[in-house]
């Protein structure tokens, strides 16, 4: 039996597994979420696949902290992979920790820090009367990749592309080379667009994290509007197609982070500047660029803040019947775009 409190942050379904599960081994919960990768995948298709999931749920393993300056830890399992970093996962973990008593809340302002599995993350949450009005998370360092890369995509000719990382590699495009407006109608087509990219951008251009090796795939495709300037702020609508094929329905946190070291790196946006991140439902998390660093080999980066809200949805407890033949679930192309083993 998992219990759960299943969450989302402005749109995006995160699932936090609270109980019912041993820490899997390792010194630190990369190589925690690692393991479970290698040894026990069958865990998140449990959670994610039908009947219990959709290709919309995340799922989020809370685990003590390894880092000792961390109050909790958190494994990030999405429906086709482990990512070291979610903003939208984050958010709705804090939520839960905090609303359910798990990490003691203080009113106004609760300070807490969590190890997700690419580094620590800094929490900032509003909290009023119990509940939690607003998070605010200083992510892992953000960093550009590659810069107005040109890109051949099937069906689609030459594609101009920016490639970064917000805590997993994207490829950005403009969604005017493909006639989106980004709005809910278009969502199947931002799909199957967004899958060709992503597929056409790990075939032609490299990646590699210079300080955690095994970080050297594309993951997801961003397509971007251009800033406009709305009542006296920027703000910019921006999609991520995540596998097999959905798009995140937050404006996505580790998205709108590489969104803001592509800016930077183009002389776009400064330290300190950022902007209101629109998703394809309308929802918003507020971007920003907190500091401006370097990584260990040298590489310039950012220090990108996100700031969102979640709400808790349900409490649930997941079993498993000894005779269901269906022990890690199922998918069907009708939903999840496509289907996996």
């Amino acid at each position: 039996m998992i219990s759960a409190v299943d969450a989302h942050a402005e749109g995006e379904v995160g699932r936090v597994i609270t109980g019912g599960v041993l820490p899997p081994p390792g010194n630190s919960v990369f190589e925690q979420q690692q393991w479970l990768e290698k040894n026990n995948d069958s865990f998140r298709k449990f959670l994610l696949y039908e009947p219990r999931g959709g290709a919309f749920t995340h799922a989020n393993l809370v685990v003590p902290p390894k880092h000792p300056e961390a109050d909790a830890g958190f494994i990030i399992m999405e429906p086709g992979n482990y990512v070291p970093m979610s903003g939208s996962n984050c958010i709705c973990t804090s939520t839960v920790l905090l609303e359910t008593g798990m990490v003691p809340m203080r009113e106004p302002i609760t300070q807490l820090t969590l190890e997700a599995p690419g580094g620590l993350v800094r929490v900032e949450a509003e909290c009023t009367g119990g509940r939690v009005k607003r998070v605010k998370l200083v992510n892992l360092p953000a960093f550009a990749v590659h810069l107005d890369a040109m890109i051949e995509v099937p069906g689609h000719g030459k594609v101009r592309v920016d490639v970064a990382y917000g805590g997993g590699f994207f490829v950005l495009a403009d969604a005017r080379d493909f006639g989106f407006a980004i709005v809910p109608e278009e969502a199947r087509r931002l799909v199957e667009v967004g899958e060709a990219i992503k597929q056409a951008a790990r075939s032609q251009l490299t990646v590699q994290h210079p300080e955690i090796p095994e970080l050297n795939e594309i993951v997801f495709t961003e397509f971007t509007l251009p800033l406009e300037q709305i009542d006296g702020e920027w703000h910019g609508r921006n999609t991520v197609v995540i596998s097999p094929g959905k798009l995140d329905r937050s404006p996505c946190g580790t998205g709108t982070c590489a969104r803001l070291a592509v800016m930077h790196a183009k002389g776009e946006i400064g330290e300190g500047g950022g902007f209101i991140s629109r998703s394809v439902i309308g929802t918003r998390f507020d971007g920003r660029i907190e500091a401006v660093t370097r990584l260990s080999d040298g590489t310039p980066a950012i220090v990108p803040s996100i700031a969102g809200r979640a709400w808790i949805t349900g409490f649930h407890q997941y079993v498993l019947a000894p005779d269901d033949p269906f022990p890690e679930g199922y998918t069907l192309s009708d939903t999840w775009y496509r289907t996996f083993k």
